[in-house]
């Protein structure tokens, strides 16, 4: 695990140990809640002043990596030497041994393994315009070698309203019926399975501001589900959008086909090089 000789890493992640502990039980009955996807969320994570300086410290747009295209628009930043030490500082706190070992009795999954790569992880960022249409996260780690099984997004904006978009959409009965939104409210923590049925996705951010999200996916030997599956991130469209579901539909069929031949892509993967 990372250190430093600041002592704020460390600071960030007994705050957030003790905070979740505190709230344990309650998140637990929030994450195993019937007739939806699994999923909880948690207020008031940090100090507002330490969550006003990570936000602070979130790279320009022409500094981060765009993605845009039919299935999302965002910018993400995984290269993250590059930027503001605080934001590596809050992204491994969420990795720290005693936060894992709660978010796991929380989620009740047994053996949790962060992911010290970032695979399509780190910290990203959502203007006017950027969205995410809805989709099932890729089903294992960069490797191939373990289970994707848990998102946790942390949202650092402050003031950000739900009216202004950029919010957590999740599909518990499928496209066919209204999703369940999260707002992304500031110094809000979710944690959300992910599986071979856990849609999601986020709406479209109309204010001129910025939507900023600390992302971490933690990895398991056993999938989600009782058996196993593989697939690669596969987006839909939303219930209005027919023309660009069967569009996204072939996509993900082929690109899923690809990584069945080739197991790491023909593309280079998004994760952490250190």
């Amino acid at each position: 695990m990372r250190q430093n000789n600041t002592g704020t890493r460390h600071k960030y992640a007994q705050i957030i140990a003790e905070k979740l502990d505190n709230s344990k039980e309650a998140l637990r009955q929030q994450f195993i809640a019937t007739n939806q996807i699994n999923s909880c969320y948690i207020d008031d994570l940090l100090n507002e002043n330490d969550v006003i300086e990570i936000y602070t410290a979130f790279p320009n747009p022409q500094q981060m990596l765009s993605l845009k295209d039919l299935r999302e628009y965002k910018y993400v930043g995984i290269q993250i030497d590059k930027y503001n030490p605080i934001l590596s500082e809050i992204i491994y706190a969420f990795q720290d041994p005693e936060v894992v070992k709660i978010v796991s009795e929380i989620t009740g999954f047994q053996k949790l393994f962060p992911d010290e790569y970032l695979y399509a992880g780190g910290v990203s960022l959502m203007e006017r315009g950027c969205f995410l249409n809805p989709h099932l996260d890729n089903s294992h780690d960069k490797d191939r070698d373990k289970y994707r099984v848990l998102n946790l997004l942390y949202y650092v904006t402050p003031d950000w309203q739900q009216g202004y978009g950029g919010n957590l959409e999740i599909w518990d009965r499928g496209l066919k019926e209204e999703c369940r939104t999260i707002h992304s409210k500031f110094n809000r923590l979710v944690i959300m399975v992910t599986n071979k049925t856990s849609l999601h996705s986020v709406s479209k951010v109309t204010y001129p501001g910025q939507r900023c999200c600390v992302s971490n996916y933690y990895f398991s030997d056993q999938p989600a589900q009782k058996e196993e599956y593989f697939h690669v991130t596969s987006f839909r469209g939303r219930p209005e959008e027919r023309v660009r579901d069967l569009i996204l539909q072939g996509d993900a069929a082929l690109r899923n086909g690809i990584r069945r031949i080739f197991k790491h892509g023909i593309k280079k993967p998004h994760y952490y090089q250190k």
